[in-house]
């Protein structure tokens, strides 16, 4: 008999709801009784829990896309982000991380193929600026990281970040003493800085006098190896994109730039030095040199050619060889200008 009485299972939209409900228990926090409390969360993890699990599926189902999509229409039906957000920091370290988990699948799901996140965003902006600053919270940092990696996945959302009075704080977040932390942060300003072409070659072109500022005397001159590694290897990948073309142009006419970028040569470490030359082939090859550029590289020809010459990399790469041979026929050949 009792087999007629089991509840029937709760539909994604119900559970959604029902977390909404707990979320605003705990934002709220009226209950003075423990036990009552403590219920709550019991059940509100197990919420978040059976969330991932509809979303991600399991070791014995995949996930299914209709009831994903229930659950997607009903999370951005109402504010439950914004709670999810606002509550994270009161959640245990497991529902922390169910609950980054499930918003950040929640940004690739589609209904009727269409991103509803992203509408959703658009509105609620703001909520970026939390997640931004909560590089400056130890506990918060990996989790609101995550998620702000997957919320600028929207190109809407990624243009409001880059243009943010948050942004130039990502130059002191990547240096933060908890390498953890310092190494999220930097993979959040690679995302913005790479993910969307045109957006970012219109934030490089319109803030480039303090951007780049704050990138050469933060960054490529940091007294951290990997801060100044990393920088330069995604100042690379940031010049040679053709969408950022101009910007590339700008930067190879700065003697200042190439002052930096000469002394990273210089380094010890193979990797730097690899990937500044990437950059230094580009004030070689650009064919209408500032005066000054072809001064310091005149001035400098003979210690930057035996350098080169010596320049030799652990394993055997053509287009490596072509590029420094080419870079060394670009130097020789350059007279002062009278």
């Amino acid at each position: 008999m009792k087999g007629l009485f089991k509840s029937k299972p709760r539909t994604p939209a119900e559970i959604v709801r029902h977390t909404r409900d707990l979320l605003l228990f705990v934002d709220r926090n009226t209950e003075t009784r423990e036990s009552k409390r403590e219920e709550k969360m019991s059940d509100l993890y197990k919420n978040i829990r059976e969330l991932k699990q509809i979303l991600y599926g399991n070791s014995e189902s995949e996930p299914v896309s209709e009831a994903c999509a229930q659950l997607t229409q009903e999370f951005f039906k109402e504010d439950t982000l914004r709670l999810v957000i606002k509550c994270l920091p009161k959640l245990n370290l497991e529902a922390r991380k169910d609950a980054t988990q499930v918003v950040a699948n929640l940004q690739r799901q589609p209904v009727q193929s269409k991103l509803i996140a992203s509408d959703y965003l658009e509105k609620n902006m703001d909520l970026m600026d939390t997640l931004m600053v909560g590089y400056e919270n130890t506990d918060m940092a990996l989790h609101y990281g995550a998620m702000l990696r997957e919320c600028i996945r929207h190109q809407i959302v990624a243009k409001y970040v880059l243009n943010s009075p948050h942004m130039n704080k990502f130059f002191d977040y990547i240096q933060l003493p908890n390498f953890d932390i310092a190494a999220d942060a930097a993979a959040t300003f690679k995302e913005l800085l790479t993910r969307h072409k045109s957006t970012v070659a219109e934030f490089l072109s319109n803030n480039y006098e303090w951007f780049f500022a704050e990138y050469n005397s933060k960054l490529l001159e940091s007294s951290n190896y990997i801060t100044r590694r990393q920088a330069v290897k995604l100042l690379g990948d940031m010049l040679l994109d053709r969408s950022n073309s101009a910007v590339m142009t700008r930067y190879v006419s700065s003697r200042e730039n190439l002052r930096i970028l000469m002394n990273l040569l210089r380094e010890s470490s193979k990797s730097i030095q690899i990937e500044a030359f990437h950059v230094f082939k580009l004030f070689a090859a650009n064919q209408k040199k500032p005066a000054d550029i072809v001064s310091i590289l005149v001035a400098n020809k003979s210690k930057i050619l035996r350098l080169l010459d010596d320049f030799k990399i652990d394993k055997e790469d053509e287009q490596f060889e072509a590029d420094k041979a080419q870079v060394m026929r670009e130097i020789a050949a350059l007279e002062p200008r009278a």
